[in-house]
C-alpha cells in the first residue's frame, strides 16, 4: 500500500528531531508530531534551562570568593522573576531553531498529539496518518511519590514557573535532579534541606563520590537528612510541613519532589500497534531499538535503556542512518561521559569501581585536593576528587571520576580517551597543562589501592 510518510516520529525533543531530520537528509517522506514543546525535557524544562539557574548561581558564589582576590563586591537582592525572563526567552529561541531545522530538511511537522490506530496508522490531533515505519520518542515525564499531600509539592518540571527563591525550600530525593536543585536554591539565597531514603546520595555513581559530596553540600549549608522516609505532606498556614516516618517533620516554604522519572508511553494506545512495555512502563526493544512490532522503533527516555539527552540524538541519528541512509549502525552505550550540575559538580565516565571488579582486578589511583582558588578563598568543603580506575590485565582506563571545579568539561575530554582505550601509561605519557586542576589527571602516578582481587581468586 502507499502510505502517507516513509518514516513518522511521535516525540519532538532530541532524538525524535534528530531521527526525523537525517531521515529526510536522506530522502525519506518524514513526519514528526509534538504536541507539548519542540526541543522536549532538556530544552525546555531540563538540561538548558537548569544550566542557565546553575551559572546564576555561580555568579553568587563568585561574588562571595572576589575578597579573596582583591575585589570588593557587593551582592545585592536576586532576581529570579528577571533571570527567568531571559531564561525563557532563550528557551523560545530554541525552539525556533528546532522548527526551522526540521522545514530545512524537509520534514512535515504537527503540533499534536498522535497516537496509534494500528501499525502502521496514527491518529494525529484527529487526522489519520500513515507511515511504513514510525519511531516512538516520546521521552519521560518527572512522578510523584505515592504519599498523601504529594500533590502540595512540586515536581522538577514546576521549578521553571516560579518568580522568586522561595525563603526555605524541601527537597525529597537523592538523585542528580533533587541535588542541582539543592545547590542552586542554596546559592540563590533559600535554606535547603535534602532528604533520601539512602546512606548516600547519588545512588549508582561511584562510591568515592558518593561519600566525598555530602561534605562539599553541608559545607555551603545544605541540611542533609539521610536514611529519611517522608510520610505525608500538609499544608500549614502559609508554609508546608512533611511527616517523616518516626514521627519527626520539617517544615519549608516550597517542597519539590525528585524522586523519579517514567518513560511517557501512558495514552499511546500501543497494544493497538503491537508495541509491548515492560512492568515499569518502558517500550521494549532490541538491540536495534526494535520494539515488539516489526516496523516501529523507540529511542530515548521512552525505553528507561540510559535517559541522557546526547544518548537519544546519538540513537536517533544511527537509527536514521541504518532505516534510510544505506549506513547501518548503532551508538554505543559503553563509556557514555555525563555530568551532574552540582556545587561542585560531577564528571564521569566508565566504570565505577564496583562495577569494574566484576571482571578482574582493577588498580585505583585517586587523590583530592584544594584547587589554587579554594586555596586563596579557604571556601570550606570544596576540596577536588579525582579518581582513575585502571584494569590490572590490560592496564586500561576502565573510569574515570571527578568532583570539582570544571569537571564537565574535563571529563569530555578525557571521555574520549577513554572511548579510544587508552592506558594508564598514554595518561602518564601525557604532559599535563599547568597549572590546573585538569593536570591532575596524567600525573597520578601513586597507586591508592587495589580492588577485586577476591572477585579473581575465587
Amino acid at each position: 500500500m502507499a502510505y502517507d510518510f516513509d518514516l513518522f516520529v511521535i516525540g519532538g525533543g532530541s532524538g525524535g528531531v534528530r531521527a526525523a531530520r537525517i531521515a529526510a537528509t536522506h530522502g525519506a517522506r518524514v513526519g514528526i508530531a509534538e504536541e507539548r514543546f519542540w526541543g522536549g525535557t532538556c530544552v525546555n524544562v531540563g538540561c538548558v534551562p537548569k544550566k542557565i539557574m546553575v551559572n546564576a548561581a555561580e555568579y553568587g558564589l563568585w561574588a562571595d570568593d572576589a575578597a579573596a582576590f582583591g575585589w570588593e563586591v557587593t551582592k545585592g537582592p536576586f532576581d529570579l522573576a528577571r533571570l527567568a525572563a531571559r531564561r525563557d526567552a532563550e528557551v523560545a529561541r530554541l525552539n525556533g531553531i528546532y522548527g526551522r531545522l526540521l522545514g530545512g530538511a524537509g520534514a512535515t511537522s504537527f503540533d499534536a498529539r498522535a497516537t496509534f490506530i494500528d501499525a502502521h496508522t496514527l491518529d494525529v490531533g484527529g487526522k489519520r496518518v500513515t507511515a511504513e515505519r514510525i519511531i516512538i520518542a516520546t521521552g519521560g515525564r518527572a512522578t510523584r511519590p505515592d504519599l498523601p499531600g504529594a500533590e502540595l509539592g512540586m515536581l522538577s518540571d514546576d521549578v521553571f514557573d516560579l518568580q522568586s527563591v522561595p525563603k526555605r525550600l524541601l527537597v525529597v530525593g537523592a538523585g542528580y535532579i533533587a541535588l542541582e536543585f539543592a545547590c542552586v536554591f542554596q546559592a540563590l539565597g533559600a535554606q535547603v534541606d535534602v532528604v533520601f531514603r539512602g546512606a548516600l546520595p547519588l545512588r549508582g555513581f561511584d562510591q568515592d563520590i558518593r561519600e566525598a559530596l555530602p561534605e562539599a553540600l553541608e559545607a555551603q549549608g545544605i541540611r542533609l537528612h539521610p536514611n529519611t522516609t517522608p510520610a505525608r505532606l500538609d499544608r500549614q498556614g502559609d508554609h508546608l510541613r512533611l511527616s517523616l516516618l518516626g514521627g519527626a517533620s520539617l517544615e519549608a516554604d516550597a517542597v519539590l519532589f525528585a524522586t523519579g522519572r517514567a518513560p511517557n508511553t501512558r495514552g499511546l494506545n500501543l497494544a493497538a500497534a503491537g508495541v509491548e512495555c515492560t512492568a515499569l512502563g518502558a517500550v521494549e526493544i532490541d538491540d536495534d531499538h526494535r520494539t515488539t512490532a516489526p516496523n516501529i522503533w523507540a529511542i530515548g527516555d521512552v525505553t528507561d535503556k540510559l535517559n541522557l539527552t546526547p544518548m537519544a540524538t546519538a540513537v536517533g541519528h544511527a537509527l536514521a542512518d541504518t532505516l534510510f541512509g544505506n549506513m547501518p549502525r548503532r551508538a554505543s552505550y559503553e563509556n557514555v561521559p555525563t555530568a551532574v550540575f552540582t556545587s561542585p559538580p560531577i564528571g564521569t565516565v566508565g566504570l565505577t569501581e564496583a562495577d569494574a571488579v566484576i571482571h578482574g582486578p582493577v588498580d585505583i589511583y585517586l587523590t583530592r585536593f584544594n584547587t589554587m582558588r579554594h586555596v586563596m578563598t579557604g571556601r570550606p568543603g570544596r576540596k577536588t576528587l579525582m579518581k582513575l580506575v585502571v584494569c590490572q590485565r590490560s592496564r586500561k582506563i576502565l573510569g574515570a571520576h571527578m568532583l570539582g571545579e570544571d569537571a564537565a568539561e574535563i571529563m569530555q575530554g578525557i571521555g574520549i580517551a577513554v572511548v579510544m582505550g587508552a592506558t594508564k601509561e598514554d595518561f602518564d605519557r601525557t604532559i599535563g597543562i599547568h597549572p590546573t586542576a585538569a593536570e591532575e589527571f596524567v600525573t597520578l602516578r601513586t597507586r591508592t589501592r587495589q580492588a577485586g582481587l577476591q572477585a579473581a581468586a575465587e
